[in-house]
């Protein structure tokens, strides 16, 4: 009689997110996102020459391998970036975001969308910096660096352009891409 009730208490009881740990960073297997439940899709880690910058980490409501299934799943994304390294300047950050979308559209790299979405970078990032790209159903695209909300705008072409960064034909870094995409059965 104990032994059944210990039981159902098991299993009523929520079960724990469990978290990937990659160079001592935990990565977990859900995020809560505008109210909707994003599971770890997959990581990478990006490097610049020989270092290591940040994980990359995508997350999605249902697995994806391809920038198209991406886009086709309705619902939030999220791009994650754990920063590893000591110290990357916001004028790196702000040309590396420009370089991104201009491989995407160089029309959208050059547009208001894209000028707002730059200027919300302001800060460098540092070690242990987090910093998560979030991508709305309808368009919407923040950005939050260390939970600070930096800014949000609406637009479906500049969220796929966002989103091409990273998954698109000319991402800034295949390996990262791979990592993201990997999927894995929920």
């Amino acid at each position: 009689m104990i032994v059944r009730l210990l039981l159902s208490l098991l299993l009523l009881a929520p079960l724990p997110t469990l978290a990937v740990e990659v160079e001592g960073v935990q990565l977990p297997d859900r995020l809560e996102v505008q109210g909707e439940t994003l599971h770890h899709n997959g990581h990478g880690i990006r490097k610049k020459l020989f270092f290591d910058i940040y994980i990359g980490s995508l997350y999605t409501a249902t697995p994806v391998h391809s920038l198209s299934e991406v886009l086709a799943s309705p619902g939030a994304k999220l791009i994650r970036m754990d920063f590893l390294y000591k110290k990357v300047e916001k004028e790196k950050i702000i040309e590396a975001f420009r370089e991104g979308l201009a491989n995407q559209s160089a029309a959208l790299a050059a547009g208001e969308e894209a000028q707002a979405f730059l200027g919300w970078f302001g800060r460098d990032f540092v070690r242990g910096d987090r910093v998560e790209l979030e991508l709305g159903g309808d368009g919407t695209v923040a950005a939050r660096h260390n939970g600070e909300l930096l800014g949000t705008l609406r637009s479906p072409a500049f969220a796929e352009a966002v989103l091409g960064i990273y998954l698109g034909d000319k991402p800034a870094d295949a390996r990262l891409k791979a990592g993201m995409l990997q999927g894995k059965e929920r």
